[in-house]
């Protein structure tokens, strides 16, 4: 299981931003939602899925608006498990409180910590940072590529939407890292459901 906790940044200086991210959480990830996300205390949610791929989407998802401390936490959950996220416990609820913690320190504002895999998920969480860094280097433009492609739209399209040659899309692809990230995610992917499988 894979529980995310998540802290608002500089929520002091900042208005809430709780209540719409939650409201666009449960509608984005539907059906991979275990339990659904709520606020836990001030600034503070947590949500659990039992996908890897829903855990990393929202890590991507999240960090990308840099407002978030996001902690991954991988390993059991207590059963049966309550209707409330408030009212669960386990060793992934235990990891992502650790993970959260130390987000909050960290340059990419991401820390994963998974039960008695430590190493394990130190070694993944450094892969995750190198794909955070790169996200942050992107332009604007190649972030509007990226969305058009993540929509569904081929790269020939989403050139004829953005009013650009497929040539012109094909350059900003490539400065967007666009090919390197689909292939990084899957790998991610992957390693965080043989993490998910080595976890207490």
């Amino acid at each position: 299981m894979f529980v995310l906790t998540i802290d608002q940044v500089d929520s002091r200086r900042t208005a809430d931003a709780v209540t719409d991210v939650l409201i666009e959480l449960r509608d984005e990830l539907g059906g991979h939602l275990v339990l659904p996300p709520e606020r836990t205390a001030g600034d503070e949610f947590q949500l659990l899925v039992d996908e890897p791929a829903a855990a990393l989407d929202t890590i991507l998802r999240l960090t990308r608006a840099q407002r978030w401390s996001v902690g991954c936490g991988v390993g059991s959950v207590r059963e049966p498990l309550p209707r409330d996220i408030r009212e669960a416990t386990g060793e992934a609820f235990v990891a992502a409180r650790a993970a959260v913690d130390r987000a909050k320190k960290r340059p990419t504002r991401f820390a994963l910590e998974a039960a008695g895999a430590r190493d394990d998920a130190a070694r993944l969480e450094s892969l995750v940072d190198l794909l955070l860094a790169t996200r942050s280097r992107r332009s604007l433009e190649g972030w509007q590529l990226h969305d058009l492609l993540l929509a569904g739209l081929t790269q020939a399209a989403a050139a004829a939407e953005l009013g650009i040659t497929p040539q012109a899309a094909s350059r900003r692809a490539q400065a967007a890292d666009l090919k390197i990230e689909a292939a990084v995610t899957g790998a991610l992917v992957t390693l965080l459901a043989e993490l998910d499988g080595r976890a207490l």
